[in-house]
């Protein structure tokens, strides 16, 4: 260690009290985090790119510093997909301070990531006050069956009005219309309940069939409109 001659040349002070870092909840615990090792939590962050064309949605289950499960969604961007692959196998394994200071690819999932450490080294995950935390495999039930994002992708005009497109409960098919041709509802395929029993052998066209549902008053329509076609 170098000091400077002022330093040098000062005389020793004695410390005071030293009661160390401030607790913080970890998974129904209160700890005081001195090391890396010392942070558990899963929690979720968002991150963007720089001309902010898409973002990132990122999931990380912390055991004890070490990253045990990352679940990466993306909207926006094609290459972002890809480096969300490749983000995918780098993440697991690492520590929460090894993961900050990696290239994970993509602009937006390393803003994630950013964002991710800030709340788990301060104590402000979703797991803060669960006792033992969540499993690894629990990022999974944000997909739902399917393993599917929620995504919801709407687009409208002000000449043509509003079209849904995407909705939690899947692809939209046809929306709705009531009096004055307002949205009074909307058909939608579960994509991911349909390719699974694709995958088991159902007939695609009964798959579809199978997982078609609806919301709102679909069925007191006036009109059915195609989103993608009118």
């Amino acid at each position: 260690m170098i000091y400077s001659s002022e330093v040098e040349a000062m005389c020793p002070v004695a410390k005071g009290q030293d009661h160390g870092p401030a607790p913080i909840p970890e998974e129904g615990r209160w700890v005081q985090a001195k090391q890396i090792g010392d942070i558990s939590g899963l929690t979720h962050g968002v991150g963007w790119c720089a001309p902010q064309q898409g973002a990132c949605k990122l999931t990380l289950n912390v055991k004890e510093g070490i990253i045990e499960e990352a679940l990466i969604e993306t909207i926006g961007c094609s290459g972002m997909t890809h480096s969300a692959a490749m983000a995918a196998e780098i993440l697991q394994g690492k520590t929460i301070l090894e993961a900050l200071n990696t290239d994970l690819v993509c602009d937006a999932i390393n803003t994630a990531m950013r964002e991710l450490f800030l709340q788990i080294a301060y104590g402000r995950t979703q797991t803060a006050f669960s006792e033992g935390g969540l499993p690894v495999g629990a990022g999974l039930e944000d997909l739902g069956k399917g393993l599917r994002s929620q995504i919801g992708t709407m687009y409208g005009t002000k000449s043509k009005g509003v079209r849904y497109l995407e909705m939690a409960e899947g692809y939209v098919t046809r929306l709705a219309l009531g009096k004055d041709d307002t949205v009074i509802g909307y058909e939608f395929v579960h994509l991911g309940k349909a390719m699974q029993a694709i995958k088991k052998g159902t007939d695609a066209n009964q798959a579809i069939k199978d997982a078609t549902g609806s919301y709102g008053r679909f069925d007191e329509a006036i009109k059915y409109v195609d989103p993608r076609e009118e």
